[in-house]
């Protein structure tokens, strides 16, 4: 089952990495978004990050080694999903600091997201 949520989490930072990379307006369009919906915008985000950090946190309990980072990411979405539903508030700050001038930022997150993608496949390969 470890291997099928390393695949999983492999898929899922490539894409949202590539998706970062290449559309960072876009994906400010979709920060603003869920920013002008207050709480139920958060909620959302929320539910993306928790569906994502369960899946990583119930079938991917790994604490040696390399593969120890996709836990530790997984439990970092849990965290972040906790936020959202518990302490919204912290998380409207949050999607308020994304701005049309500041979208080349996100270019930062995507580069870590496909290194992620890229330990990864590294991690499979070596299974």
């Amino acid at each position: 089952m470890e291997r099928a949520v390393e695949i999983f989490a492999t898929i899922h930072f490539l894409i949202m990495g590539l998706s970062h990379v290449i559309h960072p307006r876009a994906w400010v369009e979709f920060f603003r978004w869920l920013h002008e919906r207050g709480r139920a915008g958060v909620f959302v985000h929320g539910f993306i990050s928790l569906g994502f950090g369960s899946v990583i946190v119930a079938f991917h309990n790994v604490w040696s080694g390399l593969p120890m980072i996709l836990t530790i990411v997984g439990w970092a979405y849990i965290l972040k999903a906790v936020l959202c539903f518990l302490v919204p508030q912290t998380q409207i700050r949050t999607l308020r600091r994304v701005s049309p001038e500041r979208a080349r930022e996100l270019v930062v997150p995507g580069s870590l997201f496909i290194a992620m993608a890229g330990l990864l496949l590294y991690v499979l390969w070596r299974q």
